[in-house]
């Protein structure tokens, strides 16, 4: 079973989204987060140091993560989807592009 974390600036749209669409599947554990301090669920380390691979949607998720959590991404991959912050929560258009751009990670 993979661990599996999304992670997005606030965890209200994209994030969640990733979460729900792929909370489905029966072979990975998923959660998602937020790299901003006032996000609905702030990444922490425990969540970094709990995850297989992190999908983050920008590279600027990536930097945040890089810098404040590298003590605890010793195992984890780090993809960057490259989803702008364009779309609402469940937003049909991100449904399809997160559908497109993960399962080739997941094995």
């Amino acid at each position: 079973m993979k661990n599996i974390l999304f992670v997005c600036s606030q965890n209200r749209l994209r994030s969640p989204t990733a979460e729900q669409v792929f909370s489905k599947r029966r072979d990975i554990e998923v959660a998602s987060a937020g790299t901003n301090h006032d996000a609905d669920t702030p990444l922490t380390h425990e969540l970094v140091a709990w995850a297989d691979i992190i999908f983050v949607m920008e590279k600027a998720h990536r930097a945040k993560l890089q810098k404040k959590f590298k003590a605890s991404l010793k195992k984890a991959r780090v993809i960057c989807l490259d989803i702008p912050d364009n779309y609402e929560f469940m937003d049909p258009v991100l449904v399809q592009l997160l559908e497109a751009k993960v399962p080739r990670y997941l094995g």
